[in-house]
C-alpha cells in the first residue's frame, strides 16, 4: 500500500529516470520532466528512442545509466511496466514511483508485486504533481478529490 511516508521518501531523492518520457515536447512526461528539472531534481531522460529530450542525455534502458540514479519515476505503457522495474532490480534501483494519473497508468498488478517481492520501494500510482509544494490549481485540486472520495494515499504510520 503507498503511504505519505513512502512518497515523501521517494520525493526526497535527487537523482531520478524518468522512464518513458515523451518525445512530443508538449506530452504530459515532458511537463513532467521539466517541471521536475525546474524544482532541482538531476532528471534522466529514458526512452527507447531519443537520443537527447531537453538538452540531457537520454538512455534506452536504465542499465545504461551513468552514474546510477536513486530511483525511477515509470510513465510507460501498462503493458512495459513489468520489464520495466525487472530492469530497476537489475540496475539497483530500490525506490520506484508507478505513475497514474486517469486510467490504468503504470501501476500494472505483476509489476508491483515483482517490486514487493525484490526489496523495491514502489509508489502505486497516483500523479508526483498532486504531492508537489506550490503545484498548480488542477493538481492540487486532484488531491483535494481524492481526499473526498477516500482514494488519497494513507498517513505514514
Amino acid at each position: 500500500m503507498t503511504t505519505t511516508g513512502k512518497i515523501e521518501e521517494f520525493l526526497a531523492l535527487r537523482r531520478v529516470a524518468l522512464v518513458g518520457v515523451s518525445r512530443n515536447p508538449g506530452d504530459f512526461s515532458r511537463r513532467l520532466f521539466h517541471e521536475m528539472c525546474e524544482r532541482g531534481y538531476d532528471m534522466v531522460p529514458v526512452n527507447l528512442i531519443a537520443e537527447e529530450i531537453e538538452g540531457r542525455e537520454c538512455f534506452p534502458r536504465l542499465q545504461a545509466v551513468k552514474p546510477p540514479v536513486d530511483g525511477a519515476l515509470v510513465m510507460t505503457a501498462f503493458h512495459r511496466t513489468l520489464r520495466v522495474v525487472r530492469d530497476c532490480a537489475e540496475a539497483g534501483i530500490r525506490r520506484v514511483w508507478l505513475y497514474r494519473a486517469a486510467g490504468k497508468g503504470a501501476a500494472s498488478p505483476e509489476a508491483v508485486d515483482f517490486c514487493r517481492g525484490n526489496g523495491i520501494l514502489v509508489v502505486e500510482g497516483y500523479c508526483p504533481y498532486m504531492f508537489l509544494p506550490g503545484a498548480a490549481f488542477p493538481h492540487r485540486a486532484h488531491g483535494f478529490l481524492m481526499k473526498l472520495t477516500n482514494r488519497y494515499p494513507a498517513r505514514a504510520a
